[in-house]
C-alpha cells in the first residue's frame, strides 16, 4: 500500500508540476498573446507562413500587376507573358529546345555558378519564357484561393450561426440543404461551374466557386454555437436585454473564431487544389488567362522530353497547398485549450528540483 501510494504521489506530483510551468508560461497574458505564442512554437507553421509570405510577394512583385484594378505595379521581371523571344536550342540536353538556364552548381564543382539566366525555368513550343507564364499562373491561382476562402468562409459562418442559434426549424431547413449541396461531389459543382463561367476569367469562376465552398464550415460552426449558446455569458447577456444580433456577433461569435480561422485556411488549401484541378480537365480558367493547373494541362504531353514545364508549376501547387496545410494544424493547436506542449526533460528536472527544495524548507 505505501509503495502504491508512492507512485500514485510521484504521478501526481508530475503532472502537477508540468500543468505548474504551463500556467506560469500563460500567466498574465491575453487571450491573443496565449495563441500567438503557441502558433510560433509550431516550427513547421512559422516555416510554412515564411513560405507562403515569400512565394505571394515573388510572384506579384515578379510581372506587372494592377492592385484593386486602379495602381499599376512595375514588375523586376524582364519578359511578359506575350513577349516571344528567340527560342533557345543547341545547348540543350537530348536534342530538346528551351531548356531552363537556372543554375545550382558552384563553378569549383565544374558548373557555371549560380544565377538565373534569360528563361530559368526554361521556354515553351513558340519561345515565350515559361518563369513569367509561372508568375503569372501562380498569381491567378492565389487570388482566386483567396477568393474562395473569403465567399466560403463568410457564407459558412453566418449559416451556421443561424442554425446554430435559432435551432428548430431554421436549423431544419438551413442543415438540410447543406446536406443537400454536400452530397452532390465538389469536382463535378466545380466542373458545371468552370464550363459555364470560366470563360469569364478567374475571379469569376472563383467567386461562383466560393459561393458551393462553405458546406463544411458550416456545420462546423453549427456545432461550436450549439454548445456555446447554452454557456453562462450567453445567459447573462440576455438577462442584461442584449439582442440575438449582438449575442451572436458579439458574444458567441469571437469565441467561435478559432474554429472558423482553422477550417476558413483548410478551406483555401482544398479551393487551390481545385481549382488546379478544375484548370486540368478544361473547366477552369481558361486561355488567354492563365493559371498553374492550365500550366500543366497544356504541357502535360512534353513531360517526357521536356519535364520542367510540368515541374515548375507543379512545385508551386504542392509548395502552397501544403503550406496552407501545415500553417492550418498550427492555428488548430494555438486556439485548442486542450492542447499542451511537450514538456522538454530539463524542464521536468528542474520543476522536480524545485519541488524538493519547497519540501526541504518546509
Amino acid at each position: 500500500m505505501i509503495f502504491r501510494k508512492k507512485i500514485k504521489d510521484e504521478a501526481t506530483g508530475s503532472t502537477s508540476g508540468e500543468n505548474a510551468i504551463v500556467n506560469k508560461e500563460v500567466e498574465g497574458l491575453s487571450q491573443g498573446q496565449i495563441v500567438r505564442r503557441r502558433f510560433f512554437r509550431h516550427r513547421a507553421a512559422v516555416f510554412s507562413l515564411g513560405v507562403i509570405i515569400f512565394i505571394t510577394i515573388f510572384v506579384f512583385t515578379a510581372l506587372d500587376f494592377r492592385l484593386f484594378g486602379i495602381w499599376r505595379i512595375h514588375g523586376w521581371w524582364k519578359w511578359k507573358i506575350d513577349d516571344i523571344p528567340e527560342l533557345r536550342f543547341g545547348d540543350c540536353p537530348n536534342d530538346t529546345v528551351g531548356c531552363p538556364t537556372i543554375s545550382f552548381r558552384p563553378r569549383f564543382l565544374g558548373g557555371s555558378g549560380f544565377g538565373l539566366g534569360d528563361h530559368p525555368f526554361g521556354q515553351d513550343d513558340i519561345g515565350r519564357d515559361f518563369f513569367s507564364l509561372v508568375m503569372k499562373g501562380t498569381q491567378r491561382s492565389l487570388s482566386v484561393m483567396i477568393v474562395i476562402g473569403v465567399i466560403g468562409g463568410t457564407i459558412g459562418t453566418v449559416i451556421g450561426s443561424i442554425s446554430g442559434f435559432y435551432r428548430g426549424k431554421v436549423d431544419a431547413i438551413l442543415m438540410r440543404f447543406t446536406d443537400f449541396i454536400i452530397t452532390i461531389p465538389a469536382i463535378i459543382i466545380g466542373s458545371v461551374v468552370g464550363y459555364h463561367f470560366g470563360n469569364l476569367g478567374a475571379m469569376f469562376l472563383a467567386f461562383y466557386l466560393g459561393l458551393f465552398a462553405w458546406t463544411g464550415l458550416s456545420r462546423l460552426v453549427r456545432g461550436e454555437f450549439l454548445t456555446l449558446r447554452e454557456r453562462e455569458f450567453v445567459d447573462a447577456a440576455r438577462v442584461a436585454g442584449a439582442s440575438n444580433r449582438r449575442i451572436i456577433f458579439k458574444h458567441i461569435l469571437p469565441n467561435a473564431v478559432g474554429v472558423i480561422i482553422v477550417s476558413v485556411t483548410l478551406l483555401m488549401s482544398g479551393a487551390i487544389l481545385l481549382e488546379t484541378a478544375l484548370s486540368y480537365i478544361g473547366f477552369g480558367v481558361v486561355e488567354p488567362d492563365v493559371s498553374l493547373g492550365l500550366l500543366i494541362n497544356k504541357y502535360q504531353d512534353a513531360f517526357t522530353t521536356r519535364p520542367w514545364l510540368f515541374w515548375f508549376p507543379g512545385l508551386f501547387i504542392i509548395s502552397i497547398a501544403l503550406s496552407i496545410n501545415f500553417i492550418g494544424d498550427g492555428l488548430r493547436d494555438a486556439f485548442d485549450p486542450r492542447q499542451r506542449r511537450r514538456i522538454s526533460k530539463k524542464e521536468r528536472q528542474d520543476s522536480a528540483t524545485a519541488r524538493k527544495l519547497a519540501q526541504a524548507n518546509d
